[in-house]
């Protein structure tokens, strides 16, 4: 929810995110790879937008780039959702929003790529928290994960 330019992000949802963040932190580096195994899982042609992953005969799991990049996903995903209602806005510097987006740009990622990541995000924190998992939970990491993509999506450059 929006009102005049503020993102409006409730207290419940601020408790909600950062609750289920502070017992996450710790194993972010797993659970960034679980995130990332359930997007190839669900959508297996996504693996070849990875360089590291494309001509690798290394499965994914094993990849020794997979789990770092999973990792700076996740902790990006959630850090941004934790710092919502404080600022009012996505809070991931203005040089990595717009590297984020030409990079998403140039490699061909669209709306059903980011479905994807949304669903296995929220999937990825059902199994990490079962026991505080709620549909508020879910609703309230759905909205922040929906403020960081369209955060991208701004920097996001037309292909011509």
């Amino acid at each position: 929810m929006e009102s005049e330019g503020k993102i409006v992000f409730t207290e419940e949802q601020e408790a909600l995110v950062v609750k289920s963040w502070s017992v996450m932190k710790k194993n972010s580096a797993e659970l960034g790879l679980k995130l990332f195994l359930k997007i190839f899982e669900i959508a297996p042609t996504t693996k070849k937008m990875f360089s590291f992953l494309r001509d690798s005969p290394i499965p994914a799991e094993q990849n020794p780039k997979l789990k770092p990049h999973g990792m700076s996903v996740f902790v990006m995903c959630c850090e941004s959702a934790v710092q919502l209602r404080k600022t009012g806005k996505v809070t991931v510097r203005e040089t990595t929003l717009k590297r984020l987006g030409a990079n998403h740009s140039k490699y061909g990622v669209v709306d059903e790529h980011f479905e994807v990541t949304k669903y296995a995000l929220l999937e990825t924190i059902k199994e990490a928290v079962p026991e505080m998992w709620s549909p508020e939970m879910k609703v309230a990491w759905g909205e922040a994960y929906d403020h960081l993509v369209a955060a991208i999506k701004a920097e996001m450059k037309p292909s011509n």
